[in-house]
This record gives C-alpha cells, structure tokens and sequence, in this order.
C-alpha cells in the first residue's frame, strides 16, 4: 500500500472522483480515501500485485484529472 496526501477535497463528492480515477489506474486493486476537510486527504493505494507498485506519476496524474494536487507520497 502506498499512501498520498492530497489537498482541495471537501466533500464525498471529492471523494468519490478521486476514488474513480485513481481506481482506472493500472495495477491498482484498491483505493481508501481518509477524508480531510480543510487539510490535506489520505488517499490509501493498494496494487493488484503487492510485488509490483503503482506508479506515483500515474496515480499523481490521475488525482489532478479529479481536480485535486497530490502533496506528498
């Protein structure tokens, strides 16, 4: 699992379009997100196969299509 802390979310709303695109992403088997209004969200990545990670860039990328900026991971 990899976590990534993301700024901008408000809403289940947010959530829920974060949870969509990160999930497109190849190898990922999962998505948690820790909803964090007015901070920075924990966005939980799980990959479908625990001996391969998903890309940081892939995920990154797939947090701005949301709308939202990934701060640290």
């Amino acid at each position: 699992m990899t976590e990534y802390l993301v700024q901008g979310m408000t809403c289940a709303h947010c959530v829920a379009s974060v949870t969509e695109e990160v999930s497109a992403v190849p190898g990922v088997a999962g998505v948690e997100v820790q909803l964090v209004v007015g901070g920075s969200s924990v966005v939980t990545v799980q990959p479908a196969d625990p001996g391969s990670p998903v890309s940081d860039d892939a995920v990154e990328a797939a947090v701005e299509e949301a709308g939202y900026r990934v701060v640290q991971s």
